[in-house]
C-alpha cells in the first residue's frame, strides 16, 4: 500500500470515528436525560453546534460523510425487508401510507430549504 493510500484510509477512519462518536454520545445523552429524541438526532444537533462554534470545520468530515451518503441505501435495507412481513397491510392501506410518506418528504424538503435560506440570509447580514 502506498503512503497516500494509508493517509487516505486513516483520514477516512478518523472521520467515521468522529461521526460515530457523536452518534453514540447523542444516544447516551438521550438515555441519561430520558429524552424521547433519538440519539442520532441529538448527535446531529451536537455536530451542528460543533460546526457553528468552529470546533469542527465541515471540510474536516467531508470524506467520511461522503462515504456514508454513498452507502445510504444499505441503511434502508432492514426497513424494506420488514415491509415484506406486512403485505396485507400494504395492500389495504398502501396508498394512504404512500401519501403520508410523500407529504412528509415534501414537508421535510420545504423545511430544509427554508432553514437553509434563512441561515444564508442571516450569515450574509452578519458578514457585512
Amino acid at each position: 500500500m502506498t503512503r497516500a493510500r494509508v493517509t487516505h484510509l486513516s483520514r477516512l477512519l478518523s472521520e467515521l470515528l468522529v461521526l460515530l462518536g457523536l452518534y453514540l454520545f447523542g444516544s447516551q445523552l438521550a438515555l441519561w436525560l430520558h429524552w424521547p429524541i433519538p440519539g442520532g438526532v441529538i448527535g446531529l444537533g451536537l455536530l451542528l453546534a460543533a460546526f457553528a462554534t468552529g470546533w469542527i470545520k465541515p471540510a474536516a468530515l467531508q470524506l467520511g460523510a461522503g462515504v456514508l451518503m454513498a452507502e445510504m441505501l444499505l441503511f434502508f435495507i432492514p426497513a424494506l425487508m420488514s415491509m415484506l412481513d406486512y403485505g396485507a397491510l400494504l395492500r389495504s392501506e398502501g396508498l394512504r401510507i404512500l401519501a403520508v410518506i410523500a407529504c412528509s418528504t415534501l414537508l421535510v424538503m420545504l423545511a430544509t430549504a427554508l432553514t437553509v435560506e434563512a441561515v444564508c440570509r442571516w450569515s450574509l447580514r452578519h458578514e457585512s
